[in-house]
């Protein structure tokens, strides 16, 4: 109301000076009235120039153009002998603003609001920016559920036409969702349909959570999820009538009321299909979910529909449209659905588009695509393609999108775009346990180095124990074909001097290895691998018995000697099949890896090992998947020969059962003094197996404060295994079990990896570790 009042105002100041002037030709021009604006700057406003004939309009259209640029609180225009004077007073600037009591926020955060809604320091000072500022503060305090929150806001006079803006808040206490009714449910009880809801009332980590302040747009999304629970268990007529949301005139509590119309439920009584199908209809009716006689799914018929238009896309009718209309009996509650199809123009693909990829170049992208330029459109090729560009673990996301072609109704575009990550990584790793202490290890690799694709890294551990140095390199399309090619080098130290519990060796190996991947389907690769090695052996008085009959021979047990340096040519081969739906967040899928390794007949040493492992990814929940991982490893001599030493199986850690240290489980020999006697009362020190037999299961989710960022995961896991020699050892008690809490998080600093593991099931004498973590730099 004073805004119009003030319009007219002007009105009427404008028609009293333009009315003053008579019309004269401009020979000067003068501006007075200005502190901080430049002269320049209000002659470049003015519509009036030296030679111009100044008259009542061009008066007023200067006045109006001079107080629309913001900077005037007041423009006035004189005449005297030809020299117009245009007299100005500045709006004040704002010197600074000033915020008190704010404790919610960070009160940067909260001046980078008040700057998006246009008041900030250094800018000119308006009364109704202010007021905009000041809704802006509240509707920030409202969004964390602070309903009772009070801004006093005071403007002080400061010299040279400035101002100063304090904001005084009080923001009360939060207001929580005191209860949520539902009103008309007879066939589910409020306990299960409030179950469904993001938000809750107070609990015990709602504190946490947030789930107890009220959002409209959470509001929003749980009722579509109540309705979405209705439809799919047949409830065809469900609905809404009305929402009421109050608050106490404390501010202190909300109550949430629905009020819902359950209706029949209804049960599908006949499916038909109908239009141009193309395709036979006994293989479009197996895609359909719904089943005469069955309960009405709205979750099922959309599958189907789905499923129905993907498998027109593979035949390359992109733009297939696919309905089902619906039949109603309402006496007989059941409910009859037609499926029209209606294919639509064959669609081929006229290009494929990459963006976004900065460092990797677009061959190592495109190589992965199974869709084809100039091919008819197939969706499960797109959607294979997606998801092999996603395993390549190069990017954060990977979004495809298929839009068509101007003026060409049978094109489409494939438009993929990539936000790429980090993919070299300065590796540190840690650990501790109560006899080694801290073990520390670093490696620096390039999974995708100057953006070709190419795999290259260098490892070094200088753990007490494990002391390794390697290089690797992989070419993953050394040919055209897929086929993989790669390299090894590596020195292995290993001194068990300074962990009782394992048997006393050390071991010097060095050695290099070539590899080759060969893709045998579309999600299966067989690889083969070369190698050379030689060992060095140095055993000490107190050494297992068992690694001296290796180095000297003990005839009476028909060991042979092998001296303390040997030689071996291994031969690995290995089968991976992967199907997980994703690299960078699984929650589905399976992965299998049958690894082996063989000694040529016709080297020193002569022994097999082979191993299995598989992982299944089950979704049980929309955040919650559950994972299954399984191992199994043998290995032996042949020619008469055992499985050396230091090829034994060996377990514990944080890749096999977590809780206890690294290689610490497994068979033992006797403790041994430095005569070489055994000691009494002394657990034996571990030297390996030649079986290993080792499991997990964890409950993988999202951190509850970050539901929606793919960067942290949580794990609850149940480990358990062994190491033997014998299948006759093998059983429940022999096993050890361990549980505990992981926590992967792809950081800015690089991918950081914990958990904290108690033992359960722990024997006299174990290595017990039950903290890790690793961490990395990437780059």
């Amino acid at each position: 109301m004073k805004f119009k009042y003030l319009v007219i105002l002007y009105c009427f100041f404008y028609s009293l000076t333009c009315g003053a002037i008579e019309p004269f030709i401009v020979k000067d021009i003068r501006v007075e009235g200005i502190q901080r604006t430049e002269a320049g700057t209000v002659f470049s406003y003015l519509p009036i120039k030296v030679g111009d004939v100044l008259d009542e309009t061009k008066a007023t259209s200067a006045i109006k153009t001079l107080y629309a640029t913001g900077f005037f609180q007041d423009v006035k225009l004189k005449a005297q002998n030809g020299l117009l004077i245009v007299q100005v007073q500045e709006r004040p600037a704002i010197a600074q603003i000033n915020i008190n009591g704010a404790k919610e926020f960070e009160k940067d955060k909260l001046k980078e609001g008040l700057k998006q809604a246009g008041l900030a320091e250094s800018r000119i000072f308006s009364r109704s920016l202010l007021e905009k500022a000041e809704q802006e503060l509240k509707r920030q305090y409202i969004s964390r559920g602070k309903y009772a929150v009070k801004i006093t806001t005071t403007t002080t006079p400061l010299e040279r036409n400035r101002i100063g803006i304090n904001f005084d808040i009080e923001e009360g206490k939060t207001t929580r969702i005191r209860q949520i009714n539902i009103v008309g449910n007879e066939a589910f009880d409020d306990k299960d349909l409030i179950g469904l809801f993001v938000l809750k009332t107070p609990g015990l980590l709602t504190w946490f959570t947030k789930d107890d302040q009220y959002s409209k747009q959470k509001l929003s999304a749980d009722l579509e999820t109540l309705r979405s629970y209705y439809l799919d268990r047949g409830y065809l007529e469900f609905a809404i009538d009305s929402t009421q949301v109050s608050i106490t005139p404390d501010m202190k509590d909300i109550y949430i009321t629905i009020n819902i119309t359950e209706g029949p439920q209804y049960t599908v009584s006949d499916i038909k299909l109908a239009g141009n199908l193309l395709l036979p209809e006994d293989e479009l009716r197996k895609l359909i979910k719904l089943e005469p006689g069955g309960i009405f799914n709205r979750e099922k018929l959309t599958e189907s529909i789905k499923l129905i238009t993907d498998r027109l896309g593979d035949e390359g009718y992109a733009f297939a449209n696919v309905n089902a209309s619906p039949e109603i009996d309402k006496d007989s509650r059941e409910t009859a659905f037609t499926f029209y199809v209606d294919p639509g123009r064959r669609a081929y693909v006229r290009r494929i588009n990459i963006s976004g990829n900065d460092r990797t170049r677009d061959e190592v992208i495109r190589r992965e695509f199974r869709q084809m330029e100039g091919a008819w459109h197939s969706t499960s090729q797109i959607n294979r393609s997606k998801q092999r560009v996603d395993r390549l673990d190069f990017f954060t996301s990977v979004n495809v999108e298929t839009p068509p072609v101007a003026n060409a109704p049978d094109q489409v575009d494939i438009n993929i775009h990539v936000t790429e990550k980090p993919t070299g990584a300065i590796m540190f790793g840690a650990g501790y346990s109560d006899l080694e202490g801290i073990i520390l290890n670093g490696s620096v690799s390039q999974n995708n180095i100057f953006g070709t694709g190419n795999f290259l890294s260098v490892s070094v551990n200088t753990g007490s124990v494990n002391k390794i140095f390697s290089a690797s390199f992989t070419n993953p399309y050394w040919t055209i074909n897929g086929i993989s090619l790669g390299f090894d080098i590596f020195r292995r130290d290993i001194n068990t001097r300074s962990l009782p519990s394992v048997g006393i060796f050390n071991t010097d190996t060095a050695g290099a290895t070539m590899r080759f991947g060969i893709p045998i389907a579309e999600n299966d690769i067989v690889s083969l691998g070369f190698g050379a090695e030689r060992t060095g052996i140095d055993l000490r008085n107190n050494s297992p018995q068992r690694y001296k009959d290796f180095v000297d021979g003990n005839p009476e047990k028909g060991i042979k000697a092998h001296g303390d340096v040997t030689t071996n040519l291994p031969l690995t081969l290995s089968w991976a099949r992967d199907r997980r739906d994703s690299a960078i967040w699984t929650t589905s899928g399976t992965t299998h890896r049958l690894h082996g390794e063989f000694s040529l007949p016709f080297a020193e040493l002569t022994y097999y090992k082979v191993s299995y492992d598989q992982k299944w990814f089950l979704p049980i929940s929309r955040i919650f998947t559950l994972m299954l991982d399984g191992e199994i490893g043998i290995g032996d001599g042949y020619s008469g020969e055992s499985l050396p030493f230091f090829k034994n199986f060996f377990a514990g850690g944080f890749n096999s059962v977590r809780g206890y240290n690294i290689n610490s489980l497994g068979p033992r020999d006797p403790l041994l003094d430095v005569n070489g006697n055994p000691i009494v009362g002394r657990r034996g020190t571990v030297v390996g197996g030649s079986k290993r037999v080792v499991g997990s299961v964890e409950l993988l989710f999202p951190a509850p404060f970050m539901k929606d960022n793919k960067t942290v995961r949580l794990a609850a896991f149940f480990d358990g295994g062994n190491v033997f020699n014998d299948w006759s050892d093998l059983s429940i008690d022999f096993l050890r079990y361990s549980t505990g809490l992981a926590v992967t998080w792809i950081s800015p600093m690089g991918p950081l990896r914990f958990s904290i593991a108690q033992p359960l099931n722990a024997g006299k004498g174990d290595d017990i570790q039950r903290f890790q973590f690793q961490l990395g730099q990437t780059f």
